[in-house]
């Protein structure tokens, strides 16, 4: 454990150097060289990547996404899962070119809420609740009608791997007012990069997109469908990287909900 917790300390120290560096240059470019806007976007490229490289060969974390000819021909709502910062790394580089939805507070930041705004990020301010939802959706619409494909993490936040989920509306009210299909994304990432975890844990975490849902469907049901299949997936994938074995600590909780899934597997097989 010694070991590991000195590599997520040196991966820690440079994520974030190497993110309030980068924030800096394309921050300063997004207000003096607006016009030099696809070299900023290559730097956020450039950024997630190093990123992947650093959680790869610094703290052991591999990378493997599937399903990416789920995601149909333009304009579309990415809807993930969301267990850590791991997800946007893994998401970016198959979505074309992305609009995150993010929470004010980060936009608010100077130099890296410049920059993330100028690459297409949108801003939800969640103090204001299902109030904030009219200024995101139009922000949301632009970024579709400039051929960007938005992400949304519809529980809002990171959640440890098997926790109950806690989705909000801010995805059913996009899918209704959108009249684009919905990516469901499920993933496994919180078994390698915990929420607010000093230490991360060397393995493949996994991200797959699953089949489309297209639109039409009344809002209760399309919520239901999304819920069933990001919750189905996540929990068959994690079972299989439970069962092939995890570096980490596994808690009382983490191991109780994953006998349950085991126990459930058994009784289908």
């Amino acid at each position: 454990m010694i070991v590991q917790a000195v590599r997520s300390a040196v991966f820690y120290l440079l994520f974030f150097v190497h993110t309030i560096i980068l924030a800096i240059i394309i921050g300063l470019m997004a207000k003096l060289t607006p016009g030099l806007k696809p070299l900023g976007w290559s730097l956020a490229q450039y950024w997630n990547s190093s990123n992947l490289f650093f959680l790869r060969w610094i703290v052991g974390i591999r990378t493997e996404v599937t399903g990416a000819e789920n995601i149909p021909e333009g304009g579309c709502i990415i809807g993930a899962k969301h267990q850590s910062d791991w997800d946007i790394f893994a998401i970016l580089p198959h979505v074309g070119h992305p609009a995150f939805i993010a929470k004010k507070e980060l936009l608010d930041i100077v130099l890296f809420g410049w920059a993330a705004r100028w690459i297409d990020t949108i801003s939800v301010d969640r103090k204001k609740g299902k109030d904030a939802l009219p200024a995101m959706m139009e922000e949301a619409r632009g970024a579709l009608d400039r051929g960007c494909r938005v992400i949304i993490f519809p529980e809002g936040t990171r959640r440890a791997p098997l926790d109950t989920p806690a989705y909000r509306s801010g995805i059913v009210r996009m899918y209704l007012a959108m009249d684009v299909p919905v990516v469901p994304v499920a993933l496994t990432s919180g078994l390698y990069w915990g929420r607010n975890s000093p230490i991360l844990w060397p393995g493949t975490a996994r991200a797959k997109f699953l089949e489309p849902i297209m639109p039409g469907l009344p809002g209760d049901q399309f919520l239901k469908t999304l819920i069933d299949r990001i919750e189905t997936e996540t929990d068959a994938m994690v079972l299989e990287d439970a069962q092939k074995g995890l570096a980490r600590p596994i808690s009382p909780r983490l191991r109780g909900r994953i006998d349950e899934l085991q126990a459930q597997s058994d009784a289908r097989s």
